[in-house]
Formats: structure tokens, C-alpha cells, sequence
């Protein structure tokens, strides 16, 4: 049995002494430890039982640091994490571990760089990563439902597969938790996010988290059932929410705020939503509800250019059945895009007597052209008779509530554009604060029901205080 040593250096006035303390592993720990000092704590190798990260000290990530073999890491309330720059300092949650981050509004947990003095960038480190044993659709060397994690994490013992059974799987908690610099692109399509949940099931507790400066995309859902709410994407670089390989948890109170001169090559969205790469049949099928999402595109006006690899929106596509609801997006080059241009039409998920990609209660404002508002690609393989006046017109449907501005300055928020300092309090004659669609329906329930539009009501001011935004 490997046992892991945590050396204590104590530095005294007039003399130094240094002790050696075993902490059996369960030998799951692959050549890394846990060395402590005053200042600071590395964090390195597999963390194989239950280990807490106390208030008022720094922690640092060397490598790739894997919470393994059912232990839990605890981080107290107001503790920092770094992300070792010159290694790419990642933190996976394995199936069957946990994390219990839960911090306050006045403490929150703050995940970051290494690097000091202005100096951290997005993608200095690998972010975090937690995979759970929910249902996916994904498939791993032939076995339905097994799925292997994007950005080289996986290693021999299995510790980046992902996926299972149980939807009510539980990987810990995440409460007034700030996730900064992380995210890269391990390989083409194959990248780290800020916050990436694998198959994480719904006993999961995700509350009050902001991922900012993420290289790749901010938050990013592959399979599972796991709930969200109240969490931000700031300034990432490509798409804020994207989703999944069956995803059909719900996500309500988020807002996107973007870098109108960052963007990501492939093409930056606010939405992503696929049913897989291929949008294939498989189940279970991308399913999520994102209610009362406040995304702020790169455009404060229509003429303004901003980067030139922004694209949508909300881009939904490859058979997904993501539902959208009583949300508002400002300011994209295009508002949503039905593409059903690869894999299953995305359309035939709208059309029916039970239709399960449903779109209602939102708002688009402040797309330079009035046709780019509602846009449809149509398949290249199976023809459906769908066309953009159609997609337009379902938008348009009067019992879907839905709303097209031309101008930002119609939605009435008092400064969604101050990227420093965002103010998302809608004015009193805020076409926000009416017509928002009503949650009675099945599929909306465990969301709470709010008369508003957005993340944000008259007097929220749920997005300050433990938030970090400005450069």
C-alpha cells in the first residue's frame, strides 16, 4: 500500500524543524503528493482520500490533480486555488469522488491563475473538470453510455471516463465559486473549458459560479442531469454555454457578458447545443431548459464591428432539443440559428404535435439586419421543407411570447455594456418586466417562477460582491 507524505516546514525565529506525516491513499497515488508550507500548498498526482483545503491559506495545482478512488476534497470558504501556468495545473473530479466548495458571498472560492501582477491570461491553466456517472449517449470504445473526456486527461486507471446510470448521481457542491484564466486547446476539438461537467448527475449542487477569461468555452454540459443557477460566463473566448452528448438538466438566472474584440476562431456563440458530434439518434437525446439567461453580445450597437469570428446567438443544431426560456439576448451578429444542416434535422424537434426544442418568452435585440434576427440552415441530406421564413414564423408565434428589438437601448437595462462594472437592472418601462411565458408546463417545473425576462429582476443584485469583473 503507497502512502502519501505531507511535509511541514515551520519556520521560527531561531531555529527550523521539519516533520513527516503519512496519510494512506489507498495507493492510488501516482508519483504525486501533497507538500505543505505556510504560505502555499502544491497540489500534485491523485488525491485518493478525503482531503480539506482550509481558509486563509493558497493552494496551488502542479499538473493535473485527480480527486480519485471516492475521496472528497473539501475547500473551505475564502481558500484560493492557482493554476501552475508551467504546468498546466488541472483539478479532475473523478466518477464516484467529490468536491465540496461551498463558499459564501463574502468568502467565495476562488479558482485562478499562477501568475501575479497582471499578468494571467486565459488558458494559463486547465480549469476544472468533474465527471460523474449520470446517463450520456456518448460512447467509448464501443460501449454505449461510456464517454472519454476531451483535453488528454484520461490516463491508465480510467480516471477521464465519464458517464453511467444513476441521474442522480452526486459529484459535491459548488457554491460562490469564481473560476478565472482557464481552459486550452489540448488538440483540435479536444480542449479544456473553464468548467466542463461529464455525466454529473442532479444530487450535484451548482449555485452562484462565475468562470471568466476561459479560454475555450465557459461552462460546457457533456451528458448528465446536473441543475444550475445563478452562474456567469465573462469574457470567454469562444461559446459561454454549450451543451452535449444528451444534457437534460436545468439551468436557470445566468448571464453571458462578451469581449466585443475577443472571439475564437472557430466562431464564438453564446449558445451551443448539439445532440452530439455527428447529430445522431442516440439517447438520451439533448434535452436542457436554460431559463432567464441575460447574454450580452459584442455589439453595443448595430454598427458597432467588434471581433469578426462572432457568430450567434444561440446556434442550436445537430438534433438537439435545447429549450430556451424567457431569456435575452443583446447584441450578436446574428440572434438564433435553427441549424439542421448535419446529422438528424434539428427542425423536426419543432414541428409535431409534441415538439421538444421549444424557444418562448425571449427576447433579440440589436442584430444589424432584421433578417439575421431568426436564421435556418437546412439539411443537406434530408429534406424537410423547412425554410427561413418558416423559422421565422414559428419564432414569431404569439403564444410563444417571444420579442425582436431592433436596438439594445429597448431592452431598458441601465448599463449591460459597462464590462467593468455591468448593470442588469431593467428600467420601469422594461419590456423585460411583461410578457414573460408562463412555467406552468411539465418541463419547467423545479424552476422557480418569476414575472420577468433575464437574469436579473428589479431589485436582484445576485451577480455582485463575490463577482470579479473588469480586464
Amino acid at each position: 500500500m503507497k502512502r502519501t507524505f505531507l511535509i511541514f516546514s515551520v519556520a521560527l525565529v531561531t531555529f527550523s524543524a521539519c516533520r513527516k506525516i503519512q496519510v494512506d491513499d489507498n495507493g492510488s497515488n501516482n508519483g504525486g503528493g501533497t507538500v505543505i508550507t505556510p504560505e502555499s500548498t502544491i497540489l500534485s498526482g491523485t488525491i485518493g482520500t478525503d482531503l480539506t483545503l482550509r481558509t486563509g491559506k493558497t493552494y496551488t495545482l502542479r499538473g493535473i490533480v485527480y480527486v480519485a478512488n471516492g475521496a472528497q476534497l473539501t475547500i473551505e470558504p475564502g481558500v484560493t486555488i492557482l493554476g501552475d501556468k508551467a504546468s498546466r495545473g488541472t483539478l479532475v473530479i473523478t466518477r464516484g469522488s467529490r468536491i465540496n466548495a461551498a463558499g459564501t458571498a463574502d468568502k467565495p472560492i476562488v479558482f485562478t491563475s499562477s501568475e501575479s501582477g497582471g499578468a494571467a491570461r486565459a488558458g494559463d491553466w486547465g480549469g476544472l473538470v468533474i465527471l460523474g456517472r449520470a446517463k450520456t449517449n456518448a460512447v467509448f470504445n464501443g460501449q454505449a453510455g461510456l464517454g472519454e473526456a476531451e483535453g488528454g486527461i484520461n490516463n491508465g486507471d480510467g480516471y477521464g471516463l465519464f458517464g453511467g446510470t444513476d441521474d442522480n448521481d452526486n459529484s459535491g457542491t459548488l457554491k460562490y465559486v469564481r473560476i478565472e484564466y482557464a481552459g486550452y486547446a489540448f488538440l483540435p476539438d479536444k480542449e479544456l473549458n473553464g468548467l466542463a461537467f461529464y455525466a454529473v448527475g442532479k444530487g450535484t449542487t451548482v449555485s452562484h459560479v462565475q468562470v471568466a477569461w476561459a479560454a475555450d468555452d465557459s461552462f460546457e454540459w457533456f451528458g448528465g442531469t446536473v441543475n444550475a443557477d445563478h452562474i456567469i460566463a465573462y469574457k470567454g473566448l469562444d461559446d459561454d454555454f454549450d451543451t452535449d452528448n444528451g444534457f437534460s438538466g436545468k439551468v436557470q438566472f445566468a448571464i453571458a457578458v462578451r469581449d466585443s474584440s475577443v472571439a475564437d476562431i472557430s466562431g464564438s456563440n453564446g449558445f451551443e447545443s448539439d445532440n452530439d458530434a455527428a447529430g445522431s439518434t442516440l439517447a438520451p437525446q439533448t434535452s436542457a431548459v436554460f431559463a432567464n439567461v441575460t447574454s450580452i453580445g459584442p455589439k453595443q450597437n448595430v454598427t458597432s464591428i467588434g471581433n469578426t469570428f462572432y457568430r450567434n446567438a444561440a446556434q442550436i443544431r445537430r438534433n438537439s432539443s435545447l429549450s430556451v426560456i424567457n431569456s435575452v439576448f443583446l447584441g450578436w451578429n446574428n440572434g438564433l440559428l435553427i441549424d439542421a444542416s448535419t446529422g438528424r434535422p434539428t427542425d423536426l424537434n419543432i414541428s409535431g404535435a409534441t415538439p421538444t426544442l421549444w424557444w418562448r418568452g425571449n427576447v433579440i435585440s440589436g442584430v444589424p439586419s432584421a433578417s439575421n434576427q431568426v436564421k435556418y440552415s437546412a439539411s443537406t441530406s434530408q429534406a424537410t421543407g423547412w425554410t427561413a421564413a418558416d423559422a421565422l414564423a414559428w419564432h414569431n408565434t404569439a403564444a410563444f411570447n417571444n420579442t425582436l428589438l431592433a436596438t439594445n437601448d429597448a431592452v431598458g437595462y441601465a448599463a449591460a455594456f459597462n464590462y467593468s462594472n455591468p448593470d442588469l437592472t431593467p428600467a420601469a418601462n422594461s419590456p423585460l418586466l411583461s410578457n414573460a411565458y408562463s412555467y406552468t408546463d411539465a418541463r419547467l417545473s423545479g424552476l422557480q417562477p418569476v414575472t420577468y425576462r433575464g437574469a436579473v429582476g428589479p431589485n436582484d443584485t445576485w451577480y455582485k460582491g463575490w463577482t470579479r469583473y473588469g480586464n
